[in-house]
């Protein structure tokens, strides 16, 4: 009788101690929202904000404010996309120049925006988008801390290359806040889907 007890007492154990693995998976699973068509992309990565673009004092003059994604995305048609960081080879050469030479195809459009965001400091993102000479065509977000790209599961451990945690290589059409295009590469020195062709053939 008593090893009946046991053995019952031992199955409900196990039994609760699954339910917490599942729950526990269950709030993983929210946490890390994989990106698909009609993802709400501001609920996706609530309370998590961008830094736009700039210089270290306009960063003092300003607070060090940030950007919330309601206000990039609420009632607008955007394109953006994620690259791995700034001043690397395939998005310096490659990945930007796309977008910036066919701004105006996408303004033909009716997009509101062209947005490129990267996992670094918005200071690091005004000095590059000037370098390329793109500040003008493309408006440039950091992540400083990767919440957004991590909200979304679109990082990518490059610690191979001395980059440590970064964005994936992708791009979106989103239209108030409701992804309508998503593409991302398999690999982060590819542009075979992200770059500003397939997302002009897709609006």
């Amino acid at each position: 009788m008593a090893w009946v007890v046991a053995k019952r007492a031992a199955a409900a154990s196990s039994s609760s101690a699954m339910k917490s693995v599942s729950a526990a998976a269950a709030i993983w699973m929210r946490s890390y929202a994989k990106v698909a068509l009609g993802t709400d992309i501001v609920s996706a990565a609530p309370n998590v904000s961008l830094q736009k673009a700039r210089t270290w004092d306009e960063g003092v003059s300003s607070k060090f404010s940030t950007t919330p994604l309601n206000h990039i995305f609420k009632d607008k048609k955007v394109v953006i996309f994620g690259l791995p960081g700034a001043y690397t080879g395939v998005c310096s050469n490659k990945h930007v120049p796309g977008y910036k030479e066919n701004i105006d195809k996408f303004k033909a459009k009716g997009i509101d925006s062209v947005i490129c965001v990267a996992v670094n400091d918005p200071y690091t993102m005004n000095a590059w988008a000037e370098k390329l000479q793109a500040n003008n065509a493309i408006e440039f977000y950091g992540d400083f801390d990767g919440s957004f790209h991590k909200s979304l599961d679109l990082v990518t451990d490059l610690s191979s290359a001395l980059l440590g945690t970064r964005s994936k290589r992708w791009s979106a059409y989103v239209v108030d806040g409701k992804v309508k295009a998503f593409n991302v590469e398999e690999a982060p020195s590819d542009v075979k889907v992200s770059g500003a062709d397939t997302i002009l053939g897709q609006i």
